[in-house]
């Protein structure tokens, strides 16, 4: 009888993610005290109309909330885990997007990390529509085709694939999969490394703190715009294996190389205990700590739109 590849992340790690691990967090039986947060709070937000966008003419990142950013580079739009829906289950959105599906300029590629569905939004992708073509990791081409999604590569890590003049490379993260009840990490996870014009940015997905970083900064560097995670990060003792905070994004960020930090994944959706405008403020005073450059730290509002440069 055929078996299910299962796939493991590149450094060895305890994964705390059952649900005798999820119903200690959730009833407060952990090993630290649960930390109690409102589910709502007030977040930068810029509106866009899309209109500049539609010319694509620079290199530019708009965030759009979550780790949805609009990427255009050499002229392209690429949607990065694209999540525009008004809610993911139970959990409705903190602010809308940053830009809707009407003010999207034509979208030619959209990349998926992993099939979390924070991540990987049915609704959403379904409205991108057969004309986008998605580049994912391996095992989920299937659950594309059957949702009239055809134009749709696999990769692997370190896998590249060439579309509308710009390289896509899949590269590590220290994360896991799972769909369904039956079906964890069944497939691959990971990151993306984008390449045109001499420009580099590198979207990680969702993913713990871990060695490949210096490794994907050694094989696909110099990193222009590292677009890296801030939030969904406490309870420590059960995130840590998951999720980064913002000690361990800066520390990310450094081992890459990359000339310029993006920040994502916070502010959006309340999925974790931290409080949703705490990450910034954390990431900053992480920043000044360790004596970084300023200039080189980019936190945008969700819908502001900031240049690339080489």
């Amino acid at each position: 009888m055929a078996t299910t590849r299962r796939f493991q992340n590149l450094d060895p790690s305890t994964h705390l993610r059952g649900f005798r691990h999820v119903m200690a967090w959730q009833l407060g039986l952990g090993p630290e005290p649960r930390r109690r947060s409102p589910k709502s709070a007030e977040v930068p937000t810029v509106f866009n109309d899309g209109s500049a966008l539609r010319k694509a003419s620079h290199p530019s990142l708009t965030w759009i909330g979550h780790a949805t950013y609009l990427l255009q580079l050499a002229g392209v739009s690429i949607l990065t885990d694209p999540v525009l829906s008004p809610r993911l289950a139970l959990i409705p959105r903190n602010a809308p997007p940053g830009l809707t599906h009407e003010a999207l300029p034509p979208i030619q590629i959209a990349t998926v990390s992993h099939n979390h569905r924070d991540h990987m939004d049915a609704p959403t992708l379904r409205r991108l529509g057969p004309s986008v073509h998605f580049v994912v990791p391996l095992g989920l081409g299937d659950w594309f085709l059957r949702q009239g999604l055809p134009s749709v590569t696999e990769l692997d890590w370190w896998q590249s694939v060439d579309l509308y003049g710009v390289k896509i490379t899949l590269v590590p993260s220290q994360h896991w999969s799972q769909r369904s009840l039956l079906d964890t990490d069944a497939t691959l996870w990971g990151g993306f490394v984008y390449e045109a014009d001499g420009l580099r940015a590198y979207h990680s997905g969702d993913t713990a703190y871990f060695s490949g970083f210096k490794l994907i900064g050694e094989r696909c560097g110099p990193i222009d715009a590292a677009m890296l995670p801030i939030g969904a990060y406490d309870p420590r003792w059960f995130m840590r294996y998951q999720h980064m905070n913002p000690e361990d994004a800066v520390q990310a960020f450094l081992d890459l190389g990359a000339r310029h930090f993006f920040a994502m994944h916070w502010g959006t959706f309340k999925l974790t205990d931290e409080p949703l405008d705490e990450p910034p403020t954390f990431t900053r005073q992480v920043w000044q700590a360790r004596g970084i450059d300023p200039e080189r730290l980019r936190i945008p509002a969700i819908g502001e739109t900031l240049p690339l440069r080489p």
